[in-house]
């Protein structure tokens, strides 16, 4: 009877009667067959599977975080330093190409060209009688981080419940029927790996590994799986490589992963010893209290925020049907999906210790996947981590901010090696070794600013939480980073002298008036990027009363950096020569860096340079790859445009049918690049969120760009810088009806409102005047940027805005309402 009645429920939630009030699943009316983007991604932040839901042959996609090609390596070119000289002779005298040959044979790298994630297996069970089954469904609970699949077969329901436990490192599948002693299945592993063993030792199915060889750097991670069930009745029988269950009425598997990785120097673990540590911690516990505990240790981060946007009818179908009608229909309910997604892949695949979300989170099943799921720090990583702070996860910001530290250890090699600079750098790529060469070729690689940019993630932590301890570890990095620009910056000669990055390039484009060279000097992305080290290192040292010399010295040189361009058409310069073709439609959009995620472009600080990216923006058009649609978000809600920010959700939120053409989302709601990039849904996430709410131009600005067909909506849980948090937000016809922020730092907080609020005691609040007084809202003054004589730019049309200053004490919460 328990379970007909969990079977009428799991009925009643296909028909969208009894879900939950957010409606917070993904859920299906059919398998994922042979397809992996339509499998269902769950993970620890250390362990992960990919759960297909097919009913005869389940697969059950294995991945652990440090399962990597290759070993410890270092990838630096000594041949750099050497032809340093004469490249930025050729760029200086616009011989770009003939430059860009001699760094492809000086400066890209003779040996690796950067490792790859790879998968360790699939523990695959086969169900034999299966293949006509009726009233199947298969969701993803976010709220909970459980996949289910329900089937029914000859009359018996037969379910599987899958999670990734954040309280015990370990997966667990729970196997039911609805009569007794009729569930029966065999269970084995499979791998791509060219090293590999399988065995089944007592009763424990094993699987060991070691992985591959990749650009002369030999594999040495060796990886470890243990499967282990656990039945109420039945038997168990084994093969060498295979068990067997039959005639029990529940089984609960679990799944132990680990390598002897110990960091990117040290792989001296003992994987056996992990595994077998991790499986019996676990295995003695209940189903019931392993899912109660893996619950709360999920919902520990998840519940910090909730969205509501509305709901319509659209939400009684289908996850894969909403998304098909998403574009033509009023289907606000699955934008809060799609966020509170984006975060429930940031939960699952970032946890403090472990290693950073790459280039697809922690899921992957090919040995050699796309783009080596590497790190790639031109955008993609970064964008990984864009809703970290924001969206109230501080905490899985971790492993990020860990790795931008040790590049800032590996990078000084390269920097001096190859640069004969002090300080450190990294150029595009890097992997989990931290290598920190240039690869690929020098029309992607021989870029300069990875480590710079990496490196304000640090500062942007600090920011969020005010914590000075955390700030003081960082300041190492921060200081590197801006060291290694002091000695590598030139003067142009040809630009009154700038002091300009050279080479550099403006990652992955290339003006048509270079020869379909990528490389120049001083472009403005490179630039903007300087500008932002030298003012963080400048800020730290303040903070921390360090390096008053040092301090001095970045100010004169962060004077003679080259100032933003407007160029002929009205556009933001990508490079310092006029040169943008309006035609362009390039992914890339590298220069409108200073829009976002830097905060050097404003709407109410630097108009001239707001407008001119908004023409920029229009110039490159909307539809492009998944990723790079997802920091269009952003960029149209910082200009304060939710129409087009919408615009641009709608086609991310487009089905992906191919590995063709412009991006969109694959049916388990990935990010299609295409392929599966998952930095798009990270971007999303964080621009949805500065629809609702910014915190980088010198105020918390509420509603800056709500669409119009978000009239009404609420939310609740989001951070803004120095500490403030957005305990509650509501709107209602577009119009803001009440505010409750806690002030965890103290200080003074300053509101841009859309329309007049007042205090909860009725009193009418202080207009703001003057620059913010919170240290944590200081802003650097964007130099004022020259202007062609050709343009005809126009200062920018605003809505109107409130701008409230009120004193805030460390705990306290501040309520505002109509």
């Amino acid at each position: 009877m328990k379970h007909v009645f969990s079977f009428c429920l799991l009925l009643l939630t296909q028909f969208g009667y009894s879900q939950s009030s957010q409606n917070l699943k993904l859920w299906y009316k059919q398998p994922s067959g042979t397809k992996w983007e339509n499998a269902l991604p769950i993970g620890n932040g250390r362990q992960a599977a990919m759960i297909y839901g097919n009913v005869e042959k389940e697969i059950i996609q294995l991945n652990e975080h440090t399962v990597w090609s290759g070993s410890p390596n270092r990838n630096d070119n000594p041949e750099a330093l050497a032809a340093l000289p004469e490249i930025r002779k050729m760029i200086f005298e616009g011989n770009h190409k003939e430059a860009e040959k001699l760094a492809n044979k000086a400066i890209i790298t003779k040996k690796s060209h950067g490792q790859m994630f790879q998968p360790v297996g699939n523990l695959n069970l086969s169900f034999e009688g299966h293949q006509n089954y009726t009233d199947y469904y298969r969701e993803l609970d976010i709220e909970k981080a459980i996949s289910t699949t329900s089937y029914v077969v000859n009359g018996i329901t037969y379910s599987r419940e899958a999670f990734a436990s954040f309280a015990d490192r370990v997966i667990v599948v729970r196997l039911t029927a609805s009569k007794a002693g009729s569930l029966a299945f065999t269970t084995n592993y499979s791998s791509p790996h060219k090293i590999k063993k399988f065995s089944v030792k007592n009763l424990d199915l094993q699987i060991n590994g070691t992985t591959s060889d990749q650009d002369g750097v030999k594999g040495m991670v060796e990886f470890k799986g243990i499967t282990r069930i656990k039945l109420e009745g039945g038997k168990i029988a084994k093969t060498d490589t295979s068990l067997s269950i039959s005639e029990t009425t529940a089984a609960t598997i679990f799944i132990s992963i680990a390598s002897n990785f110990n960091n990117y120097h040290d792989i001296s673990g003992d994987e056996e010893k992990r595994a077998e540590d991790y499986m019996n911690k676990a295995f003695g516990k209940t189903f019931a209290n392993l899912k109660a505990e893996h619950i709360k240790g999920y919902q520990k981060y998840f519940n910090r925020v909730k969205l509501d946007l509305g709901t319509t009818d659209a939400t009684k179908l289908p996850t894969d049907e909403r998304l098909n009608n998403f574009r033509n229909t009023n289907d606000p309910q699955m934008v809060a999906l799609y966020y509170q997604f984006g975060r429930y892949l940031l939960i699952s695949s970032s946890q403090p210790g472990g290693q950073a979300a790459n280039l697809q989170g922690i899921w992957n099943n090919r040995l050699s996947p796309p783009w080596d799921s590497k790190y790639t720090i031109n955008i993609n990583a970064e964008m990984n981590y864009w809703p970290a702070e924001k969206t109230n996860l501080s905490e899985l910001h971790e492993p990020f901010l860990q790795m931008v530290k040790d590049l800032s250890i590996t990078g000084q090699q390269t920097a001096k090696d190859m640069y004969g600079a002090r300080g450190w750098m990294a150029h595009h790529n890097t992997d989990i070794w931290r290598a920190t060469g240039a690869i690929d070729g020098a029309f992607w690689g021989m870029w300069t600013a990875g480590g710079g940019w990496v490196s304000q993630h640090l500062w942007e932590h600090y920011l969020y939480t005010g914590d000075k301890a955390f700030l003081a570890s960082a300041y190492p990095a921060l200081k590197g980073a801006a060291q290694f620009y002091v000695d590598f910056l030139i003067p142009h000669p040809n630009k009154n002298n700038w002091l300009v990055v050279n080479p550099g390039n403006s990652p992955e484009n290339a003006p048509a008036a270079h020869d379909g060279s990528s490389l120049d000097a001083g472009v403005t992305m490179d630039n903007q990027i300087v500008f932002d080290v030298f003012n963080t290192a400048i800020r730290a040292a303040q903070i921390l009363k360090k390096d008053a010399s040092f301090i001095d010295t970045l100010r004169i040189m962060k004077a003679k950096l080259p100032p933003m361009h407007i160029g002929q058409h009205n556009q933001l310069q990508e490079w310092l020569d006029d040169i943008d073709d309006p035609n362009d439609k390039h992914r890339h959009i590298s220069h409108l860096y200073g829009l976002y995620p830097s905060n050097q472009i404003s709407a109410y600080r630097t108009p001239e340079l707001f407008e001119a990216s908004k023409n920029s923006l229009i110039y490159r058009g909307d539809v492009s790859t998944g990723w790079s649609m997802g920091w269009k978000v952003n960029w149209w809600a910082k200009l304060q445009d939710g129409n087009h920010a919408y615009k641009l959700i709608q086609n991310q939120l487009t089905p992906i049918g191919n590995e063709r053409g412009a991006g969109g989302t694959y049916n388990n709601l990935f990010d299609a690049h295409p392929p599966f990039q998952i930095d798009g849904n990270f971007g999303c996430t964080s621009g949805i969120t500065e629809m609702l709410m910014q915190s980088d131009d010198g105020a918390i600005h509420l509603l800056p760009a709500l669409p119009d067909v978000w009239p009404s909506g609420s939310i609740s849980g989001l951070k803004a810088r120095g500490g403030f948090e957005i305990m509650e937000m509501v709107w209602k016809d577009s119009k803001l009806i009440k505010l409750v922020v806690k002030s965890s730092l103290g200080g003074n907080l300053r509101l841009r409102l859309p329309n007049d609020l007042k205090l909860a005691n009725g009193a009418t609040l202080k207009e703001a005047k003057g620059e913010n007084s919170n240290p944590f809202y200081f802003l650097n003054e964007t130099a004022k940027p020259i202007i062609s004589e050709k343009a005809s730019i126009k200062a920018p049309t605003l809505a109107a805005t409130k701008l409230y200053d009120i004193a805030t004490q460390k705990g306290q919460i501040i309520t505002l309402s109509l």
